[in-house]
């Protein structure tokens, strides 16, 4: 894929002390215009400050300040521990380490909500990526998540013990990595890189959250890599992403051992129908150990999508002692349909996946919410359900989040802009009464731009009380990054 930002934007991306527009240091998120490697072009469009919707309010609960003395470009979200602290991961901030070019290597943060009500909350960076200098990993691109022992899990793109090299400088392939708390209060948490990516058959430029089972085994993604396809972007060895699954040791200080479970092929020779490529990480794992998640382009050559395919949902499951792979959609673009899922799936409780398009969609094309219904007999197809597009008008466009569920089956996420009005949204979509009918769409919050918040790209989660936190790629106070480094907010009636 193309960026249309230019080769620039394929360098690793480096932090200078302040950014500009499109620059390296706003990293991470998708947008319309590119979507690897860590580069968020902010939209160059007049950015109105109208009043946000009066449905729920917004408040900024941490800005990142970047820099080397804290984060800066949240990803992936935040989750939640059972004391109510909240725990994520930057992109960016921390060492200036990272390659001969000196780039900030990222973080991995805690904020603890205020001990008296209205006082601050309260940031700790519980780990500072080294690079690949270290052995250790850069540039992380997934948020966290816990297993039942408290141990936190995510992902970096670069570094790690691979050899990979990005135009001409050794970046490492990208690593998982765990994060142990203390054994005593105080005391530093402890990381361990569980697998650094080697860039052949294994994979390189893993992406988006991991997920866990209940053996312990982790699964995720690598955008590359893998050994097959072809059209998957030069830069990167045009190999076409893996998914993959790390098993951890039969014996006390053992290695973690990785498996590929798929290779992607790509769309491939021109062909209409294909395989997918570019794997989104958030996957999804059902009962019997089957798992599901979307790649960002392959499938079929579709309009607009330049040759390389609107993106597919897939499925891996496991036959014979071989995993094996079934298309379950291929996106085919407006107005008939969402083109390029950026972002992983959501299961409810009937195992019907929700996910969203980056652009696409029967509204204008700015984007979608999906649903893909399992067949009613073994041998049937999957039924996709547009359940809104996006207008691109002030309700969202370029919608790159997972989509959240609450308690009452309605599904909330973020949109990156709005086409115009807002830097950014937080909606809610619902579901119809007695399920027939059209979902129903509320703008829950607009986001107007530093200091409030910019570009949130990343899931939403709940807490206690049903309010809504997530993390924006941008905005906020944070004075080492033109418009402001990222925050951390909450949204709530």
């Amino acid at each position: 894929m193309s960026d249309a930002s230019g080769v620039a934007t394929l360098l690793p991306p480096a932090a200078p002390r302040k950014s500009s527009l499109g620059d390296v240091n706003s990293a991470v998120t998708h947008s319309r215009f590119a979507r690897y490697p860590l580069i968020l072009l902010l939209l160059a469009c007049v950015v109105v400050a109208l009043p946000a919707s009066a449905e729920w309010k917004e408040k900024v609960l941490y800005s990142f300040q970047g820099g080397t003395t804290d984060g800066s470009v949240p990803a992936g979200g935040v989750v939640f521990d059972p004391q109510g602290d909240l725990y994520g991961a930057t992109t960016a901030g921390g060492p200036e380490s990272c390659t001969p070019i000196g780039y900030e290597c990222g973080t991995a943060f805690e904020l603890m909500p205020p001990t008296q009500k209205g006082g601050a909350w309260t940031e700790t960076l519980i780990y500072q990526f080294q690079g690949e200098g270290s052995k250790d990993g850069s540039v992380p691109t997934s948020g966290l998540i816990f297993d039942a022992a408290g141990n936190l899990y995510g992902v970096t793109a670069y570094g790690g013990t691979g050899d990979c090299v990005l135009l001409g400088i050794k970046a490492g392939c990208g690593t998982v990595y765990e994060l142990s708390p203390p054994t005593q209060q105080g005391g530093a948490w402890t990381e361990t890189i569980l697998y650094s990516f080697q860039g052949g058959n294994d994979g390189y430029f893993p992406w988006g959250n991991l997920v866990l089972d209940k053996h312990g085994n982790l699964y995720g993604a690598t955008q590359f890599g893998g050994g097959k396809g072809t059209t998957c972007n030069a830069i990167y060895g045009g190999q076409c992403g893996t998914v993959f699954e790390l098993s951890p040791p039969k014996q006390q200080g053992g290695a973690w051992t990785e498996k590929v479970l798929h290779r992607f092929v790509g769309i491939g020779n021109g062909q209409r129908i294909g395989d997918g490529a570019n794997p989104n990480g958030g996957l999804v794992l059902d009962a019997e150990g089957a798992v599901y998640g979307t790649t960002y382009i392959g499938g079929y050559n579709c309009p607009n999508s330049g040759g390389e395919g609107c993106g597919i949902g897939f499925r891996l499951a496991k036959k014979g002692g071989r995993w094996t792979e079934t298309v379950l959609h291929r996106f085919a673009h407006e107005p008939s349909d969402g083109q390029n899922p950026s972002a992983g799936l959501t299961s409810d409780t009937k195992n019907n996946l929700y996910g969203t398009t980056l652009t696409g969609g029967p509204n204008g094309g700015g984007g979608t919410i999906f649903r893909l219904t399992p067949p009613s007999r073994k041998s049937g197809l999957w039924t996709e359900t547009i359940l809104y597009g996006f207008t691109g008008k002030g309700d969202g466009l370029d919608i790159g989040s997972p989509i959240s569920f609450d308690s009452q089956g309605n599904l909330y996420g973020t949109a990156l802009d709005s086409g115009g009005t807002y830097w950014g949204t937080v909606f809610r979509v619902k579901p119809p009464k007695g399920n027939k009918g059209p979902w129903s769409f509320s703008l829950l919050y607009g986001f107007t731009g530093p200091p409030d918040g910019a570009q949130p790209g990343a899931s939403l989660v709940f807490d206690k009380a049903h309010n809504l936190y997530g993390t924006t790629t941008q905005g906020g106070s944070g004075t080492n990054c033109t418009h402001g480094c990222g925050t951390l907010f909450e949204v709530k009636k």
